[in-house]
């Protein structure tokens, strides 16, 4: 899901401060980071671009059905494994190609996919986002203002914890389910938040531009409701909207899965393999 691109000009992005606090404030600047995290060190090295290839198999009355296209991204999946391999103090792998199906990395990323759609009801949450308008309407209140007034507070709290944040990224309007896959997923890790403007920067890590640290939601709160929207980056989809997902950790039965497709992390917190 949400390997898609389109052209659209890219938001101006300033550096990236390492902090050692998870929060810190700056001159009209507040800023959180969860600490250790960057997306260049702690998420996939590959982008989220794989082989065509059944995500599962379906066995009915002794046939085996293929179910899904990994060729179609598995971005969900992504985002939840690099939160998985980093609580647990490891490192992704060291490799820039993306796993093919029958490699020990390959179904654990499935696995992780399963678990961000949160069935049956966090597929229907994308599926009622779509369906809003981007501003308000009468009674109803537009995607990009639940994501503002509801959202927002919610990953900052979730960065001040400490934690990593997943987020299902609202790319269409649409009453077809056949258009779900057009959305996205990242991963929250850090917020700049200018009192002075008024404008937020989430940070988050793109399973679609692997080793990129400057990848970022914008938007301006203060806005007027009909003037509202949230910049992103060239060539992804308009984002309208993001809600944050439930995370969920891996069963103990997939630890070993983790295991084996992630690298120990030195003990003196510094990459040293890449």
């Amino acid at each position: 899901m949400g390997s898609e691109r389109q052209n659209r000009p890219r938001i101006a992005a300033g550096p990236i401060l390492l902090m050692e606090s998870p929060r810190e404030i700056l001159p009209e600047v507040v800023s959180a980071r969860v600490p250790g995290f960057l997306p260049s060190r702690s998420g996939f090295h590959f982008p989220n671009r794989f082989s065509k290839a059944p995500v599962a198999e379906l066995r009915l009355a002794g046939l085996r059905l293929p179910v899904g296209n990994a060729s179609r991204g598995l971005c969900g999946g992504m985002v939840f494994a690099a939160r998985d391999i980093f609580e647990a103090g490891r490192l992704p792998p060291a490799v820039a190609t993306a796993p093919t199906r029958g490699t020990p990395l390959f179904p654990y990323l499935v696995r992780r996919l399963f678990s961000s759609w949160g069935l049956p009801f966090g597929v229907l949450r994308y599926f009622a986002w779509s369906m809003l308008p981007d501003g308000d309407a009468w009674v109803v209140r537009g995607a990009t203002s639940r994501t503002i007034r509801r959202e927002w507070p919610r990953v900052r709290n979730e960065v001040d914890a400490g934690r990593l944040c997943p987020l299902g990224l609202v790319r269409v309007r649409s009453i077809s389910p056949w258009t779900m896959a057009r959305n996205h997923q990242a991963l929250a890790y850090g917020y700049d938040l200018d009192e002075a403007s008024g404008w937020v920067h989430v940070l988050v890590y793109d399973p679609n531009h692997p080793d990129d640290d400057s990848i970022r939601l914008a938007f301006d709160p203060g806005e007027p409701p009909a003037h509202r929207e949230i910049a992103y980056v060239e060539g992804e989809r308009r984002v309208r909207g993001f809600f944050v997902t439930a995370y969920r950790p891996p069963r103990s039965g997939m630890t070993s899965e983790m295991n084996s497709s992630s690298r120990a992390r030195p003990s003196d917190g510094q990459d040293t393999i890449r």
